[in-house]
């Protein structure tokens, strides 16, 4: 069986990390499977994160986020992500090239072409098989994200938070082929069965 590469995608709080475990627990003993995340996965992009992710850095430039992203990235892709498709396992990755395409091409206002170029060198032309966004609404954000402490990006304004929501909908709806919305404000086993059918259905093609 080939190597694929399915991404999950959407706001802070849209639970894609719990739907990674999800499909894991269904995977496991049946397919050879790895799991990632952005930023991270190498001890290089796990430091990358890290600078990212601090709530103290908020000097940080849109174009300075840009491109640590573009370069952790990079660096997955090259020393994991590759050499696992290579061999035929199947990736998951907890977000991707289209976080950096919704959060600083529509959540900052960076150029998109600029941006999709950026992403095509990050990943060598990397695209993922099957991505899914889990969409739910501002309000059910709010109230997943209550009590946790935030990081940088999550601690981005109202206004940051809606470009964010609104780009992630642009983008499924840009590429229906590869992108599946999903309904996330279901329960946890209703949005699980149907990534299963979605996985099933990329393992047919």
């Amino acid at each position: 069986m080939p190597g694929r590469l399915i991404t999950f995608e959407g706001i802070d709080g849209c639970g894609k990390t719990t739907q990674i475990q999800e499909l894991i627990r269904r995977l496991t003993n049946r397919y050879d499977y790895l799991v990632v995340r952005e930023p991270g996965g190498t001890a290089i992009s796990e430091k990358i994160r890290a600078i990212l992710l601090d709530r103290n850095h908020g000097e940080m430039y849109p174009i300075t986020e840009l491109l640590l992203y573009a370069a952790s990235r990079h660096q997955l892709c090259q020393q994991i992500i590759i050499p696992a498709l290579n061999a035929g396992k199947i990736v998951l990755c907890d977000r991707f090239y289209d976080s950096t395409t919704v959060y600083q091409g529509y959540g900052r206002g960076l150029a998109l072409s600029f941006i999709n170029e950026l992403n095509r060198i990050a990943t060598a032309g990397i695209v993922p098989d099957l991505t899914f966004v889990f969409d739910i609404s501002l309000k059910e954000r709010e109230q997943r994200m209550a009590g946790r402490v935030h990081d940088r990006l999550e601690m981005g304004d109202g206004d940051f938070q809606a470009r964010v929501w609104a780009g992630f909908r642009q983008i499924a709806l840009a590429e229906p082929d590869r992108i599946r919305l999903i309904d996330g404000e279901r329960s946890v086993t209703e949005i699980a069965d149907e990534v299963w059918q979605h996985f099933l259905a990329l393992l047919k093609e």
